[in-house]
């Protein structure tokens, strides 16, 4: 019994984590789509340019506005979206407690997080990360790093809280998957014991043996008895038949 109750707890946990990284990737695409929008709306009522050029056949107008797009936008909204469907299927491994889901879910999960860390460590390591990026027309890059520059206390500590809720949920999956895999070995085990425990019962105990013996005999012996009994019977009503035969010709 300690090993399914462990199992439910843990599970309990995991879909709990589950539900505050859900909750996180919800809030990156909902900000991700108010970005966006916002964009989409300042961007339909800029000017035309007039440095426009018309190209070589004099058929396209070149516009520095339509030809950047909104890269930062789109890559943080794709982190949202994939953070979302990683905890769906780390949801799906805990409530259901299967294996294949699970160790799927680690595998997205181990690979999430180790991102994570090469940007942290990218963005310390290099002051002048910004110079390596394209150029982000709609501005937010700039707005995200000035905020948190200007909350960096508040800032750190939600990264710390983000990266150990990642951290416990992964280790969270292994630890279930483990319980998952001894506890199938320890079920085919004690199957595989009750299998060799019944083909030796009657090689252990010569009496189980000798009743099972007796008890053959004795429904052979009385299933002779029945067949002879059912013969006597029939071979008796036919010498009554014959003895009465002679009898009737004289008459």
């Amino acid at each position: 019994m300690r090993t399914p109750c462990c199992q439910g707890f843990i599970a309990f946990l995991l879909k709990f984590l589950n539900f505050l990284q859900t909750f996180i990737g919800v809030s990156i695409i909902i900000y991700s789509a108010y970005m966006l929008n916002h964009w989409q709306h300042h961007n339909n009522f800029l000017p035309p340019n007039p440095d426009s050029e018309f190209s070589n056949f004099g058929l396209i107008v070149l516009n520095k506005h339509s030809l950047t797009a909104p890269w930062f936008i789109y890559a943080f909204m794709g982190i949202g979206v994939i953070l979302c469907c990683i905890t769906c299927i780390g949801h799906v491994g805990a409530e259901a407690v299967n294996g294949c889901f699970l160790c799927f879910y680690s595998l997205l999960m181990t690979a999430f997080v180790l991102v994570e860390i090469s940007l942290v460590v990218f963005i310390a390591l290099d002051r002048q990360w910004e110079k390596d990026l394209p150029r982000d027309p709609t501005g937010e890059l700039h707005s995200l790093r000035t905020f948190i520059v200007q909350n960096m206390d508040v800032c750190k500590w939600i990264g710390i809280a983000v990266i150990i809720i990642q951290a416990s949920s992964l280790l969270l999956a292994i630890v279930l998957r483990a319980l998952l895999s001894d506890h199938s070995i320890n079920h085919d085990m004690e199957r595989d014991y009750d299998v060799i425990g019944r083909t030796r019962e009657p090689l252990l105990d010569p009496r189980l043996s000798q009743t099972s013996g007796l008890a053959k005999a004795d429904a052979k012996v009385g299933h002779s008895d029945i067949w002879s009994s059912r013969m006597k019977e029939k071979y008796h009503l036919d010498g009554e038949a014959r003895h009465h035969i002679p009898n009737q010709n004289p008459s």
